[in-house]
């Protein structure tokens, strides 16, 4: 933190002043080599595993939101269900993909964690709208997003900073929670920019291990740490989209490249591709991601069935 403003230690300009902005609109940050479109009808391949109602699954909801089901409990991760992640409700991007779990279908939820307070990660109607369906939620949120919370009367609200922990028991099952490093920005109003934290985290219940990267780019030593740390991950939910222009966004996003290092970093047993399809936040096509990160796993001689990208609502046992 430097002059009570959160900063990056690995990188030194993130890009994201409205100068920056511009010069992405006008094309100053295009990149000369182009990549292989994705064929219309790609499929992602996806494992046939029967998933039975007792075990530890996972759901891509939309964007960055999962809901995942472990040992019991019901997680949700940057939920976000609205048409626009926006300050309003008639500009920004909008919604190219319904939610792949509807609002009606969702469980009994426990917990909810926040990575940080953009529009896409943070939604103002979507976290008053679980707060009062699901009264008993526990939040989870980095530093200095909790008053945001309170200004809205929600609570139990637990702020973090980076490899702080805390224990709790949700409905007398013992779980706890890491806020690790990321590398990102944050801000709402333009003039409160890094004014709060930005991380990623890992839960822990019995011996079965979750970690929620967030938003993020890529740097050399955080997810090298992390791994060292914890040495193994059962479920890594990675970013796979918003990567293009690379010079504009691999500062504070990573693309499939880079999405599979840190699957590898982190020794990740089966890692799920999100923050696609969604909302048009970058220049690649909305169905590229996932046929980008299918090319890599095969260059780099990975298992593919270790690296999914499912589509909205398709869950997964882990």
């Amino acid at each position: 933190m430097s002059k009570k403003r959160f900063v990056n230690p690995h990188v030194k300009h993130i890009r994201r002043h409205l100068k920056d902005f511009l010069l992405w609109k006008v094309g100053y940050f295009d990149e000369e080599e182009k990549r292989e479109r994705a064929p219309i009808d790609f499929v992602y391949p996806l494992p046939s595993r029967e998933l039975h109602p007792e075990q530890d699954s996972v759901t891509w909801i939309n964007h960055s939101s999962f809901l995942i089901q472990m040992q019991g409990l019901h997680i949700l991760t940057d939920p976000i269900f609205s048409h626009r992640c926006s300050p309003v409700s008639f500009l920004g991007p909008k919604r190219r993909h319904p939610p792949g779990v509807a609002w009606e279908d969702l469980p009994e939820i426990d917990l909810v964690l926040i990575s940080h307070n953009h529009y896409d990660h943070l939604d103002k109607s979507t976290v008053i709208a679980l707060a009062r369906r699901f009264p008993k939620i526990t939040w989870l949120v980095p530093k200095g997003v909790k008053r945001w919370f309170d200004k809205l009367q929600i609570a139990p609200v637990y702020e973090l900073s980076w490899w702080e922990e805390r224990r709790l028991s949700l409905r007398d099952i013992p779980i706890k929670l890491t806020a690790v490093p990321a590398q990102h920005y944050s801000g709402r109003k333009g003039f409160d920019l890094n004014d709060t934290l930005w991380v990623g985290w890992v839960l822990e219940v019995a011996d079965r291990r979750c970690y929620f990267v967030g938003d993020t780019g890529y740097n050399p030593v955080d997810f090298k740490e992390i791994g060292l740390c914890f040495e193994k991950m059962d479920l890594t939910l990675i970013p796979i989209g918003a990567y293009q222009p690379k010079a504009f966004m691999e500062s504070v996003h990573i693309g499939p490249e880079e999405a599979v290092r840190i699957h590898n970093e982190v020794g990740s047993a089966l890692s799920v591709g999100m923050h696609w399809k969604t909302f048009r936040l970058a220049d690649e096509p909305l169905h590229q991601p996932p046929y980008d990160l299918y090319q890599i796993l095969l260059r780099e001689r990975i298992d593919p069935r270790t690296f999914l990208a499912p589509p909205p609502g398709h869950a997964l046992a882990w």
